[in-house]
């Protein structure tokens, strides 16, 4: 039974994630779409709001939900785990991802009720917080190793740079381009 639980628990995360991962995309085009001119705008903004409601409640939240339970289910499964000093890191991390989802469940609804308190690019910065952390919680569960765990900290935050280095060449390219 533990293999089919393990199987289930990575799909939710796997679905939680791609929510997570695309969910401040579309947060993103309806921060722009603010800037539109009516009726573009509406037009834009009725779409974007059933667009991303769809895929928060049907996709994401229950996916987190469901991850969290088979997640519980393994760990009643095989209670050893918490006993190890890599999961104690990784569940920190589950943490923060948790912390992540609260956040963005109140941008989402401020988004719905027109309230725009983001820019673009401070929507595409906080778009990389779930890749941080889906990095953080893969190398720790494949080397279960929490005495590398610094090395791999070190590691997220070259690889933050680099993609905070990316992103300011696309903003560059992206303004070249419709300049």
């Amino acid at each position: 039974m533990y293999e089919y639980v393990k199987s289930l628990h990575l799909i939710f995360v796997i679905t939680w994630f791609a929510g997570l991962f695309y969910i401040p995309r579309l947060f993103v085009y309806q921060i722009e779409a603010h800037l539109k001119a009516e009726p573009e705008k509406s037009i834009l903004l009725k779409q974007l709001k059933i667009m991303t409601s769809r895929l928060w409640y049907i996709i994401t939240w229950p996916s987190a939900i469901l991850a969290t339970v088979f997640a519980v289910w393994l760990l009643v499964l095989n209670p050893y785990w918490l006993h190890a000093s890599w999961m104690h890191v990784k569940l920190g991390f589950v943490v923060l991802l948790i912390i992540y989802q609260i956040k963005t469940q109140f941008i989402f609804k401020e988004l719905q009720n027109n309230v725009v308190n983001w820019t673009s690019n401070g929507m595409r910065i906080y778009n990389e917080g779930a890749t941080l952390i889906l990095f953080a919680v893969v190398f720790l569960v494949i080397l279960k190793s929490a005495i590398n765990w610094v090395y791999g900290l070190v590691g997220l935050l070259v690889f933050a740079i680099i993609l905070m280095l990316l992103f300011k060449i696309y903003k560059r390219v992206r303004e070249k381009n419709e300049g």
